[in-house]
């Protein structure tokens, strides 16, 4: 964790960040001082709840639509830090794949990405400081089978953030990933049925021999350490630190 008021004078922008590890993240750079700006769905009253807790303010643009982020990006304004962490999964073999749920998977969690970037750079270039910290996946260093969209866009956030990383190697602005393995949120939580369904498991089978198999701790990733990774990566001491992918999945990748 970084100390108390290391991140004073930033505004960070972390998308998907009313829950899961966007929330974690969120909670990491307010407690660093850094001013967030939250962005994402859910109840009103416990956004504004969150709101009050962090000293944040809250957008609800949908990522999806390119429009709706120039909207945000225009009414939040210039920021230093900025988190591209929403996104999506859909578990089904390639053939019966849904077209509309490839073409959402893609928009959120790939072509946000772009949208997001393109538009907070320019102020990080003339400020001389920026920190983008996109949130890949262990699937943006290899592959699960039934999850293409996911596969196919997080490997293409990884390739994304290493050219951002190499335009902007000498404008102060560092870009980098961070690819946990299965943390326990929503989004994992959620695609426990499509798993029992397109392997044929139980809910049981599914946690075991599918999600934490993969993870040689046998543990979930917390949010919490993802949050506290990705203020680390915010710090002065990183300005030197671009252009990678950092592991955060009980050692899933290193097999």
């Amino acid at each position: 964790m970084l100390k108390e008021n290391s991140l004073l004078g930033k505004r960070a922008l972390v998308t998907g960040s009313t829950s899961g590890i966007g929330l974690a993240v969120a909670r990491a750079l307010g407690a660093a001082g850094a001013e967030v700006v939250l962005n994402g769905f859910g109840d009103e009253a416990e956004i504004a709840q969150l709101c009050d807790e962090l000293g944040a303010t809250h957008n609800g643009a949908n990522l999806m639509e390119v429009g709706a982020i120039e909207a945000m990006m225009g009414d939040i304004g210039p920021v230093d830090i900025l988190v591209n962490n929403a996104g999506m999964q859909h578990v089904s073999p390639v053939e019966d794949f849904p077209v509309e749920k490839w073409d959402a998977i893609i928009a959120l969690n790939l072509s946000a990405v772009f949208h997001t970037t393109r538009l907070a750079v320019p102020h990080m270039k003339e400020k001389g400081w920026g920190r983008i910290i996109n949130t890949a996946s262990a699937h943006s260093k290899t592959a699960s089978p039934f999850k293409s969209a996911y596969n196919a866009s997080k490997h293409a956030v990884d390739g994304f953030t290493k050219t951002i990383a190499l335009e902007l190697a000498e404008s102060g602005v560092t870009a980098n990933c961070i690819s946990p393995g299965y943390v326990w949120t929503p989004l994992i939580e959620g695609q426990i049925p499509d798993t029992m369904a397109a392997r044929g498991l139980s809910r049981e089978e599914v946690i075991n021999d599918v999600l934490l198999a993969k993870q040689p701790t046998k543990k979930f990733v917390q949010p919490e350490e993802v949050g506290a990774l990705a203020a680390f990566l915010c710090s002065e001491e990183m300005g030197n630190v671009t252009g990678a992918n950092w592991s955060i999945d009980g050692g899933w990748t290193a097999e």
